[in-house]
């Protein structure tokens, strides 16, 4: 537990095992606290909203919070819900095109995601109309958990792919060390959808800014420890995105990343 000056934060981490999340948050209820906030994803926050009705959850980065269940509409959420939709489905088209420009034309490209989380669905129906326009051919495997990992990245290699579209998730972002490991032994890039990745050894990211999802979560929660009610606060939509590339990556993959791509990232790893 961490004190602060007024605040007491009490945090819980399902470690990579979302059959957790529920018992964690259960937890955290019983300490009746003024606000809950759910970290990445969709799970830890449709945990949250299933362990209390009453005290406020604020979630920081679910795809699709409606879908989901979470809310009742992002203008009007309803109820004790409301937080940031931080993962915007389009980002994964982007991080198709950004990856198609590394890799020879003709090669396929493989995807990577947990179809249990409400977003994949979403961004693999972007990924696909994207690819289906430019005639970009795709492999698509399913990781659901850390130990599937190695299979499916095998398979990805068996299907002759050029390079991975990896949808971020809780469950993939816990692997990402492993993920760097196994893509750097097999020589393959990759674009995710997170920075935590690249930070952790991956070749390059595209998504919403972290500090965005956070400044805008943290804006929230102060306005309900003043007195706002969650269904009065409209979920927030990012605005700011970023593309990190890791440049040791790319030496270690014996990638040369283009000048014009150099030139649009946000920030360089070296």
């Amino acid at each position: 537990m961490e004190r602060g000056r007024h605040i007491i934060l009490d945090y819980r981490s399902a470690e990579g095992a979302p059959e957790r999340l529920p018992q964690l948050a259960g937890e955290l209820v019983s300490a009746n606290p003024d606000v809950l906030i759910a970290g990445f994803g969709t799970l830890a926050a449709k945990a949250a909203k299933a362990a209390t009705s009453a005290i406020p959850v604020v979630f920081t980065a679910v795809g699709d919070p409606v879908g989901a269940g979470l809310i009742a509409s992002r203008s009007r959420p309803g109820a004790n819900v409301t937080g940031v939709s931080g993962q915007a489905t389009a980002t994964a088209a982007k991080q198709l095109e950004l990856l198609e420009e590394l890799i020879p034309r003709g090669q396929p490209v493989a995807v990577l995601g947990n179809p249990d989380t409400p977003y994949t669905a979403q961004a693999l129906q972007q990924v696909r109309a994207a690819a289906d326009a430019e005639g970009q051919a795709l492999a698509v495997f399913e990781v659901r958990a850390p130990d599937q990992l190695p299979a499916a990245v095998d398979g990805a290699i068996r299907s002759g792919a050029g390079g991975l579209v990896v949808l971020a998730d809780p469950v993939l972002i816990g692997a990402r060390r492993q993920f760097a490991e196994l893509l750097a032994k097999a020589r393959l890039p990759a674009a995710y959808g997170a920075t935590a990745f690249v930070e952790a050894g991956g070749l390059m990211s595209y998504g919403p800014s972290d500090r965005q999802l956070v400044r805008c979560a943290a804006e929230y929660i102060d306005k309900i420890l003043k007195g706002a009610a969650p269904a009065s606060l409209p979920v927030e939509q990012p605005t700011v995105f970023e593309l990190v590339i890791n440049l040791k990556a790319a030496e270690a993959l014996g990638l040369e990343i283009p000048p014009s791509l150099l030139a649009r990232a946000n920030e360089l790893i070296e």
